[in-house]
This record gives C-alpha cells, sequence and structure tokens, in this order.
C-alpha cells in the first residue's frame, strides 16, 4: 500500500476528505449533491474571476445589472436571493471599485437605484468568457440531452421547493435571529 506521504512525492495528491465522503454515500440526499456542486462551482468560479480582481460575491449582481440595469437594491436583492444587509455591502464596495453608481429615485426618496458604470458595464466582456470556459469544464463528458434533462430537474425541484414555501405560508427569519438563537418561528406570509 502507497502511503500519503509517497503520492505527496509521486506528484499524487492525496484524497480529499468531502470528495471521500460523497463516494461513501452514493445515494446521499439531493440537498447534499447540490450543495456541493454550487461549492464546487463556485469555487472554480472565483479562481477564474481573480484573474480580473473581480469578486465572486459581485458576479450574481452583475449579472443581473447586465440584463437589467436600474433596478432598486431591494429588487436587486430579491432577484440575488440575498438579504438586503448582503446586498448592500456588496453594492457599497462595488460602487467604491466603480463598477456601479446608487441615485435615488425622484418620485420615491426612500428608493435607490443601482446602475452600471461603463466599467462594470465593460466588465461583462471579460467575465462571460470565464464562465462560458468553466460550463465548458464542469460538462466536460456529459452529453447534451442529459444536460437538458439535468437543467429540467433542477428547474422543476427549484419550483417545487418555491411552491413549498408557499404552501407552507412562511418565509425564512432574518439570519440575525437564527445567527442569536432566538426561536422564533419562520415569518407567515401575507
Amino acid at each position: 500500500m502507497v502511503s500519503e506521504m509517497q503520492k505527496q512525492i509521486e506528484g499524487v495528491p492525496p484524497p480529499v476528505p468531502e470528495r471521500m465522503w460523497r463516494d461513501a454515500v452514493p445515494n446521499d440526499r439531493l440537498g447534499h449533491v447540490v450543495k456541493d456542486l454550487a461549492r464546487e462551482y463556485a469555487r472554480a468560479l472565483q479562481m477564474r474571476l481573480m484573474v480580473h480582481s473581480v469578486s465572486h460575491g459581485y458576479w450574481s449582481f452583475l449579472r443581473i445589472l447586465w440584463e437589467c440595469d436600474g433596478v432598486t437594491q431591494r429588487e436587486l436583492s430579491e432577484f440575488a436571493g440575498l438579504t438586503e444587509p448582503t446586498t448592500y455591502s456588496a453594492l457599497k464596495s462595488m460602487e467604491a471599485l466603480g463598477y456601479i453608481t446608487r441615485r435615488r429615485v425622484p418620485s420615491d426618496k426612500r428608493q435607490i437605484c443601482v446602475y452600471l458604470t461603463p466599467e462594470g458595464r465593460a466588465l461583462k466582456k471579460r467575465l462571460i468568457p470565464l464562465a462560458e470556459d468553466l460550463h465548458r469544464a464542469a460538462t466536460r463528458g456529459v452529453s447534451a440531452e442529459d444536460l437538458a434533462h439535468f437543467r429540467r430537474i433542477a428547474v422543476a425541484l427549484t419550483r417545487n421547493l418555491l411552491q413549498d414555501e408557499i404552501d407552507l405560508n412562511r418565509r425564512m427569519p432574518p439570519l440575525r435571529k437564527v445567527a442569536s438563537g432566538e426561536p422564533k418561528p419562520a415569518k407567515k406570509l401575507r
């Protein structure tokens, strides 16, 4: 049996524990499989984005703004599926980097709309090819039919989970309450 040290010396990396775990549980629940896939995708995307000094945390916001520039901060939070404080922090950093500007809506001073700057818009030409490269790497060896089938299943699962939230008439509680250990139930939808 080859020792871990011998494998390292020979240039073979030691097994990664979480990957060994996945192999040990071949019929694991989908939530775990999807979480692992999302984590690996996020890591691979971040490695590519780092080349342009762009944080993975900005990616969702840039993608949304490339398609619908001028949305409110609240809409941006909802579209990205992130909390408003998380969105605010990311936008503050993106504004300091010159990727976006924020402007109050003249008819409602409480609302702030987010707009790409020319620098933010220019990132699209540099970053989309990185995402396309990641897609090619991730789907290598997977047939077009299997990818289309996977996409249909993933969309159906997402819709089912959104419907479950509606059926339960609940919303996710604010994370500060979850983190503080307050035993408050999720808010009911109106």
